[in-house]
Parts: C-alpha cells; structure tokens; sequence
C-alpha cells in the first residue's frame, strides 16, 4: 500500500537564487540562499521542529496536561563539506504549564521521536539526534 504523497514546486524569481515554493494547500513561501528569506537547509530544521512540536502538544492534551506555552528549538549542524549534510542535530522542548507532570512530557518526546514524527525518521539515519526537554511552572497570571 502506498503511502502519502508530499508535493511542492519551486519557481525560479528570474533573480539569483530566489524561487517562490508552493504546495497544494496553495500555502507559499520565497527560499533564496541571501537575505531574509528561507534557506532550502532551514527549512529541514523548519520542518523537524514543527513535526515534533505537533506531535509533542497533541499528546500533552491528550494526557490533559495544563499547557500554557510550548516551544521546540532545533539546532543543525552541517558538515564542512558539499553535499554538507546535517551530522547532529539538537532538539529541545521547553514545555510551560501549571503542574506539568515531567514523565507525561518524557513521554511525549519518546512517543514522537519513535514512533510520529516522519521528518526525524527521515534525518535520524544521516544525522545524530539529540532532545532534550524543560518543563517550567507558568506564573499564575497566565492562569
């Protein structure tokens, strides 16, 4: 049975290495290898942290746990050398809430780096893959 199909189609801007990419969804964006728009290697980094963080908060909710903020931070190295490939990649979790249960998130992690998220299944055969998580106690304000 085959799987799901992901599509994208990159249109060169007529102006050095800009191309504005869209998807089916008609979402877009403009990667160029200067400036202030995305890098094609970026969006690696991108995509992992927003494959994991998806997987991370859907099961938090599940296990009713009181998020109220949630950020992944994803850290890339490449190697010196073309096709500079990532060689380690770091992830960390900081996990904000009112009585966070911390194995409810080490579980979550486990749960999305083993079994959810396809971009870390997809990097962690070329790329050492590092997590770590934090999980803070929300001020009472942000109740």
């Amino acid at each position: 049975m085959a799987g799901a199909i992901k599509e994208a189609s990159a249109v060169w801007q007529n102006e050095g290495h800009a191309f504005q990419v869209t998807v089916p969804s008609g979402a877009t964006l403009r990667l160029d290898s200067e400036g202030v728009h995305f890098r094609p290697a970026e969006l690696l980094m991108v995509g992992l942290a927003g494959c994991t963080g998806m997987d991370v908060i859907d099961i938090l909710r599940k296990k009713r746990q009181n998020v109220t903020g949630f950020e992944v931070r994803v850290k890339g190295e490449q190697a010196a050398d073309h096709p500079r490939k990532f060689v380690a990649i770091e992830v960390n979790y900081i996990v904000s809430g009112h009585n966070i249960d911390r194995e409810a998130v080490r579980r979550a992690v486990e749960l999305s780096e083993t079994k959810y998220c396809s971009v870390m299944a997809t990097l962690r055969p070329v790329a050492n893959i590092t997590t770590h998580f934090e999980v803070r106690e929300a001020d009472a304000v942000s109740a």
